[in-house]
Order: structure tokens, then sequence, then C-alpha cells
């Protein structure tokens, strides 16, 4: 089955000799995957995207790593190869990385789950890409105009290991404006797509997710074992699943056996896909839906004296830049003291944050000083990261966290 041509580049990438400032320099030999203009001291002037970067060491001009050249980012250099071993970046460079990053999942698709992430960008040594396989349909989506010259060796590459039946290509937005290439968002690249709507299985329960117009690549992988775990603790358990977009948390509560789920989100479509979501098992309970603003509706919640069994809160980056920080800080402490409030006796809350400029310890702090304030004792029964296909290779990589508590009273 050929591949189409769209994803063909006219441009072929030089090479550029690249000397950094010493801070650059430390930040290449750790292994660090960014190198930011302002590290730069010389460089081509003739540099265009998804240029080779071989970086040169102060010291005996020895290469101590390779990147690709990115005109249109701060972080100029997205990092390939951090160390002075000689490597050829050509298809079997990116092939032998691929096959590193399928390894790497092995064990969870050991499991009744046919949905996970093959690509996690910089932590799998593809920075700006993202690669998600949803049972046969393999989506790939592009954040950086760099891989624009690889793209057929890679997309090639990833297929094989996979054994996708189809290829979708997802764009970031300044991708989608990019006068760089022929592709639209979401083209299929390779095989046919019968539905844009993919059904999955996620440790035996199924979902789906829309790969054209859905969020990311369709939906979100990194909390499947959160999700799971949520669902083992609902059995005969009233559960509010707060920001739930395609339900995620609340069909897992409803596979399992909780008694009645209320999915809560600002989108009504969102909301419509978490009913069909749970359509798509054999369950007895009650799925209850209330579309609005998270805070407000909580606060009617509260008003009405209505309590949970089981509360999980996920709500989405309130820190894009670091200008938001105090104000995303402000909102998780907030959101932790409303699922306080409606979290019944002995009840479960579980509190999440995909906010990378919010760091773990800085998250969990802000929950424990909000609910030490309620006089309510409680345990930590866990704190999780992202899910085993989700590895961290450096610290900016590591933005899940997910803690529980248990209340004692």
């Amino acid at each position: 089955m050929p591949f189409s041509t769209k994803i063909k580049s006219n441009y072929n990438p030089k090479r550029l000799a690249v000397k950094l400032n010493s801070k650059g320099e430390q930040f290449v030999v750790q292994g660090h995957p960014w190198v930011f203009s302002n590290n730069i001291i010389k460089i081509n002037e003739d540099a265009k995207s998804g240029d080779l970067a071989i970086i040169f060491g102060k010291n005996k001009n020895r290469v101590v790593g390779l990147g690709l050249y990115d005109a249109n980012s701060p972080i100029r250099i997205k990092m390939l190869h951090s160390s002075t071993e000689k490597v050829n970046i050509n298809a079997s460079f990116f092939q032998k990385k691929i096959k590193d990053a399928y390894s790497k999942r092995r064990n969870l698709l050991k499991t009744n789950t046919n949905s996970y992430r093959l690509l996690f960008g910089e932590n799998d040594g593809f920075p700006g890409l993202i690669a998600d396989m949803y049972a046969s349909v393999l989506v790939v989506k592009i954040y950086s105009e760099i891989w624009l010259p690889y793209l057929d060796t890679i997309i090639s590459g990833l297929q094989e290991v996979s054994n996708a039946k189809t290829v979708v290509i997802r764009l970031s937005r300044s991708l989608e404006q990019s006068n760089a290439h022929q592709l639209k968002n979401g083209d299929v690249v390779y095989g046919i797509l019968e539905n844009e709507v993919v059904q999955f299985i996620e440790h035996g329960v199924n979902f789906s997710a829309n790969v054209i117009k859905g969020h990311k690549t369709g939906y979100f992988l990194d909390h499947r074992a959160n999700r799971k775990q949520v669902g083992e603790w609902s059995k005969g358990k009233t559960v509010l699943d707060v920001f739930s977009y395609a339900g995620g948390f609340s069909v897992h509560a409803l596979y399992n056996g909780a008694k009645e789920v209320t999915s809560l989100d600002i989108s009504k479509q969102a909301l419509e896909i978490a009913i069909e979501n749970g359509k798509l098992n054999t369950y007895k309970g009650t799925h209850k839906t209330i579309a609005g603003d998270a805070f407000e509706e909580l606060k009617k919640l509260i008003k009405n004296k209505v309590t949970f069994d089981v509360v999980v809160i996920d709500p989405p980056s309130f820190a894009k830049q670091a200008s938001e920080i105090d104000l995303a800080k402000k909102k998780y402490a907030q959101l932790a003291d409303l699922g306080e409030q409606l979290t019944a006796k002995n009840g479960l809350l579980v509190l999440a944050s995909c906010s990378s400029r919010v760091l773990s310890q800085a998250f969990f702090d802000i929950n424990g000083q909000t609910l030490a304030s309620t006089n309510r004792t409680y345990k930590v029964l866990l704190k999780t990261q992202h899910d085993e296909d989700h590895p961290i290779g450096f610290p900016e990589g590591a933005y899940l966290k997910c803690v529980y508590y248990r209340f004692l009273d």
C-alpha cells in the first residue's frame, strides 16, 4: 500500500556548524533536548527549519551533539543526539529510535489495551512530534516544520513498527498556517479511514476517539492508569468526574459497577461523547451529565448539599506561560477546596494537574495546605505520574501529577 506523496518534502536539509555559549553547551552535554536562540554564538546565516545542526564544543572543536534547526521557535535547536559518539542522521537512525520507543511499550500492550502513545516527543527523541495508536489507526501530530524533510522516512518507520492499517496526520496551529508543505490537518496519508471516530480498548474498557476533530490526537492517553485505578475503587459508589471531556474516568467507573456517575464539562459536545463512550460498554449504573463552568457548577452542588463517594478533578492546563503560574496555583487551591466539600464521609478525592510549569511538589503542597485548613482527617493513598507509554526523559517532560486522598471522617 503506497504512502501519500504529500509527506515527501522538496527541501534537502543542509548541515550547519554551530557553536554555543558555555551554558548552552552544558545543557547539550547533560542531554537536555532544547537549545535556545540566546545560547547560540555562531551559526550559518542561511539556516532553515529542518537543517541538521552540528554542535561543536569549545574544547578541541569536538562535536558534542546533533539537532534540527527550527527558525520559528525560541527553542532554536531541537536535539536528536547528545554525545561525542559519531552517528549519521538517516533512515536507520530514526528506525532504531522508533523500535526503542516501541519496546518501552511492550508491557502495556500485554494488557487488554490497544491504544498507546508510540512517540512522546522529546522524551523519545522526537522533539515536537507525537504518535498515538488507536486500535489499527496511527495518528501523528506534528508541532514543528523541522520534521517535514524527514516525514516520509519517519511515518513509514512508525507504520512498519506499529503495523498500523491507517495513518492520519494532525498539525499544530502554526503548521496549519505554514506554506512549507502540502499537508492539511486530518490528512490520511496511508490506508483508508472508514470512520473518523475510531473505537479502541483501554484495560478492557471500550472507548472511541475522533482522530480528525478531537483534541490533540483525539483522546488523552496519559491518565490511563489513573482511570483504571479510579474505576477499581468506584464499585457501588457515586462518582463525580469534573472536566470529564470524553468521560475517561466516568466510563471506567461505570464499567466497574459504580452506582451513579456524573460527568461535568463545559462542552456539551464532549459530554455527548462521554455518554456514547459509556454505551460502548455494559453497565447498570446511572450516567448523568452537567454542562457548565466547573467552578460555578461545583458551587451549585455544594449549595444544594450534594456529596459523592468519589470526586475526580482533572482540569486542563492552567499555566501555558510563566505569567500564569500564580493564578494557576490559586485555581488549584480553589478546586481542592471545592472538591473536599463535595467528597462524602470516608470518600475519595482525586486531584490532578497537567500544568508543566506548576511542579509536582508545589501542586502537592497547595492541596495539602488547602485540605489541612478543613479540619478533616485524611491519608494520601497514591501519588502518580503519566502512564508507562509517556516516559520522562527530561525535567520539563514531566507535566502530569495526580494524588489520591482518602478522608477518614
